[in-house]
């Protein structure tokens, strides 16, 4: 029997938007420190909360949107979403002060949070049931290469032109994205399904329980990725690699790229946790080489290692939370998903900045690649136990 159509074009425009949607929230997060610092005199922890408010602001988007989002429609929450990230990319031109900017990006958070929402829960419901995994994984690229061209675009941009330069090209994104939405066709569902969620008050329709264990692990390896992500740059200056780590990213990227095909059919064949426990091995890896880098080849390696490790990852535990989870809460699993791994990048950069102080960024990445190392015990108990008990059954 032939498989079922995944690149259609529906998949390939959401998939274009989460894209660009991924872009510009990457784009900013690596430059928004150096620029509160820069621009506001901002403390080092001040500078990780203005890059990391605009991840909290996500959680909380995410948190509500995915109950309400059978109510108000999937496409008319999408629009709804980049219409209003939009205009607060537009806010980035007004200088009133940090306060100003905090709350910009907590707003600005909060709208790709219920776009991001959106565009997963579309997908999700778009890909043909027998290609899940497969298409969850080629959709998650969508967001593993943005999170790589994003940075390597904002850090090139900050050493070689302004940061309303940077605004601009973010603010182009967010017009391309809401045209681009113009052109998806999304199913609608019928009623009795869209009722389900909506009444109460009550956890369960906020998060999805049966998420929650794989987003737990998510939480805990983004946090540590998010030290990368909010603090590379200033580590950079430390060690005079400044040139260099524009070049991390790109490395990164290219590294998931490479491995995702592979990663994606082994998982299918055989199961989530010949992915989890190398990637756990090759992201401590990344982390320790990083702590040591000196030269420009340890900092580009350690890039790589990252990549092969949280790069996949991400995608594997979205794969798994999907996967966990009933047709008709979709919208929901995704949203748990996002709010934890939300919750490890954004609150990560804020608490880590009153760390460093302390432990310098070297120190701080060593720690934290013991603190990966270490999550993969949390894993096994969690949900690779489980795992490997259900390959086990089936084998027989």
């Amino acid at each position: 029997m032939s498989k079922s159509k995944l690149w259609t074009k529906d998949f390939i425009i959401v998939s274009t938007i989460n894209f660009f949607l991924t872009l510009v929230f990457y784009l900013l997060i690596v430059i928004m420190g150096v620029y509160a610092v820069n621009e506001f005199n901002a403390s080092t922890s001040q500078a990780g909360l203005v890059t990391g408010i605009f991840i909290i602001g996500a959680l909380i988007g995410r948190l509500f949107i995915g109950r309400s989002i059978e109510i108000i429609g999937r496409k008319r929450t999408l629009f709804i979403g980049l219409i209003l990230f939009t205009l607060m990319t537009l806010l980035y031109f007004v200088n009133y002060g940090i306060i100003f900017l905090l709350i910009n990006r907590f707003l600005h958070g909060i709208t790709l949070g219920m776009a991001s929402t959106a565009t997963g829960t579309i997908v999700a419901q778009i890909i043909p049931t027998n290609r899940k995994g497969e298409g969850i994984g080629y959709y998650s690229m969508s967001a593993t290469l943005a999170t790589a061209i994003g940075p390597f675009i904002g850090l090139y941009m900050s050493q070689n032109t302004s940061s309303q330069m940077i605004f601009s090209v973010c603010l182009a994104l967010g017009i391309i994205s809401l045209i681009t939405a113009f052109f998806v066709y999304v199913p609608v569902l019928e009623v009795s399904i869209k009722t389900t969620e909506i009444k109460g008050s009550k956890l369960s329709n906020f998060i999805e329980p049966k998420a929650v264990p794989i987003a737990v692990i998510t939480l805990v390896v983004a946090f540590c990725y998010s030290s990368v992500l909010s603090f590379i740059n200033f580590y950079a200056i430390e060690i005079d690699l400044v040139s260099t780590s524009s070049f991390f990213f790109l490395i990164y990227s290219i590294a998931v790229l490479i491995s995702r095909p592979f990663t994606g059919r082994l998982m299918d064949l055989k199961g989530a946790n010949y992915i989890m426990y190398p990637a756990f091995i090759f992201f401590t890896a990344g982390m320790l080489l990083l702590s040591s880098a000196h030269n420009s080849i340890t900092l580009l390696v350690s890039g790589i290692l990252i990549g092969l490790g949280f790069g996949n990852m991400q995608s594997c535990t979205q794969a798994i939370a999907i996967k966990l989870t009933p047709s008709h809460r979709m919208g929901l699993a995704t949203s748990t998903f996002f709010i934890f791994l939300d919750a490890g990048l954004g609150f990560g950069p804020y608490l880590l900045g009153f760390i460093i102080p302390f432990t310098g960024y070297s120190t701080l990445y060593a720690i934290l690649g013991v603190v990966v190392l270490s999550s993969s015990i949390f894993y096994f108990l969690l949900h690779g136990k489980k795992e490997s008990s259900s390959i086990n059954a089936l084998a027989r």
